[in-house]
């Protein structure tokens, strides 16, 4: 749709520069007439007109050429925000597989539990309370596996709308993810400096063409209009227009010439030179309120790019501590020994250490995704994401 919008903008700006051709018509006709004829009749005729000079037309062909600079401006950010979503969608779909691997066995183990604990009620060590936990944690994993089906076959349909490629063929290749150039750090600065987004600077050039616009519609009146005009004809031998013009047996006529107009009163004029004004200060005023919102939407992207680097940091530790943990549970148990401080370790111990090193590890995969989303965003934001996509199909 870009496409054509830059397309249509294109075609505007030849017709408005094409107003300084001639535009040729031809005409043809016969009929039968009596007494004097109120029009000369001719057997064809041919027209020729141009525009020569216009004040306002300048105007208009400036607007035209900011119009397209705007439409092509709006096509290069239309590009980027597709490559942002398109990298975005496959990641997100990339960290839904593996969290779903992540919840296939955290369902087992939480299955596990629940034998666990039927065993144990049945031998009188737990209640009807730790059942009830035990399978609620198990109900609780399944809803989070089932809504991770759901996200999946989403985002591989959002996918294969993006990419033109079947749905059953949105498999993601973990390898060829360039996760290192993703979690690079960005300079502070960088993000701060906040250049101009596509969508700004085809926002600062539509509102340029609304003021060219407005000049070319209030510089109409007192300023001279030129305008080219020839027109040859055959007259009519068959209607008797000898018998009253003197015509000295030629039947060709031609004319040549430049009209020249000064409107010096046309109020409908003047109202829509006013009502363009309006538009310009509009677009001017819209201008400035994208530029802040930018501003804003940059600095917050940095922010929060600095807190879920810290978060994925504290949730790798928190998997590591888990996964430490879990190995230190795990060893007990199989010895079956206990210590002065501690008891031994029982079977519904072990499940509840696995159930948590998974949950640790699907909070990481969650904050890595959030990261890696939060630096593709940053990178639109400060206008490299194009840059970065053409270096990796390279």
């Amino acid at each position: 749709m870009a496409e054509d919008d830059v397309r249509q903008a294109a075609t505007s700006l030849s017709g408005l520069k094409d107003a300084y051709i001639p535009s040729v018509t031809g005409s043809s006709g016969l009929g039968a007439s009596s007494g004097i004829t109120l029009n000369v009749p001719t057997v064809f005729t041919i027209s020729a007109q141009s525009l020569v000079f216009n004040y306002s037309q300048r105007d208009y062909i400036r607007a035209g050429r900011l119009r397209l600079q705007a439409a092509n401006l709006t096509l290069v950010g239309i590009r980027e925000l597709v490559e942002e979503d398109t990298i975005v969608s496959y990641l997100s779909l990339d960290s839904a597989h593996l969290r779903q691997a992540a919840l296939a066995t955290q369902y087992q183990y939480a299955l596990g539990l629940v034998s666990v604990v039927q065993d144990r009620l049945a031998a009188g060590y737990d209640n009807e309370l730790e059942l009830k936990k035990a399978l609620r944690t198990a109900l609780q994993i399944k809803l989070q596996k089932s809504q991770m089906d759901s996200q999946i076959a989403t985002l591989s349909e959002h996918l294969a709308g993006l990419t033109g490629i079947a749905t059953e063929s949105q498999l993601t290749i973990p390898e060829t993810i360039p996760r290192v150039q993703l979690s690079s750090p960005l300079p502070l600065e960088s993000a701060l400096v906040c250049p101009d987004s596509p969508s700004t600077l085809s926002a600062q050039a539509n509102a340029k063409a609304k003021l060219q616009q407005a000049w070319g519609d209030s510089r109409y009146t007192w300023r001279p209009q030129v305008a080219f005009a020839a027109q040859y004809g055959r007259i009519s031998p068959f209607n008797g227009v000898s018998t009253y013009y003197n015509l000295n047996g030629n039947y060709n006529t031609l004319a040549v010439g430049v009209q020249i107009q000064l409107p010096f009163l046309d109020q409908g004029r003047k109202a829509k030179g006013r009502e363009s004004m309006a538009e310009a200060a509009h677009a001017e005023h819209q201008l400035a309120s994208l530029r802040n919102q930018q501003r804003e939407d940059c600095v917050q992207l940095q922010q929060s790019f600095s807190q879920l680097e810290t978060k994925g940091e504290l949730t790798r530790l928190d998997q590591e501590i888990a996964r430490d943990q879990l190995g230190v549970v795990l060893i007990h148990q199989e010895s079956g020994v206990g210590t002065s401080n501690a008891p031994p370790v029982t079977p519904k111990e072990g499940q509840n250490a696995r159930i948590q090193e998974r949950q640790r590890y699907l909070d990481m995969l969650e904050a890595e995704e959030q990261l890696d989303e939060t630096k593709v965003h940053l990178l639109r934001q400060n206008g490299k994401l194009d840059e970065w996509v053409g270096r990796l199909s390279n």
